[in-house]
């Protein structure tokens, strides 16, 4: 189970990144940030989730929200996660944890 929440917790901190990795290149690049090799990478990483959460909201939410939609998510899943593994590491005592 820790080794669960941890594999969580790293996955949605690597997609977190990505996303305000992303977000900051976009303010950077401006209008140019759709011909940037590595904001196109980012968006890449991003996709996955971005796109479940475009699923998961119903229609009348804009299009231009779903970034931060998904983002609040990852948010979420990682506070889920760090509790989670946080409550193992108190259970299991704290050298399981290092």
């Amino acid at each position: 189970m820790l080794l669960l929440a941890t594999s969580v917790k790293l996955i949605t901190e690597i997609a977190l990144l990505a996303m305000v990795g992303q977000w900051l290149l976009g303010l950077l690049a401006g209008s140019k940030r759709d011909g940037n090799f590595l904001y196109r990478l980012l968006q890449t990483l991003t996709s996955p989730v971005v796109k479940a959460v475009r699923i998961i909201t119903p229609r009348f939410v804009l299009d231009r929200h779903i970034p931060l939609a998904a983002f609040l998510a990852l948010l979420s899943v990682w506070l889920v996660a760090t509790i989670a593994k946080i409550n193992l590491c108190l259970q299991l005592g704290v050298q399981a944890c290092r």
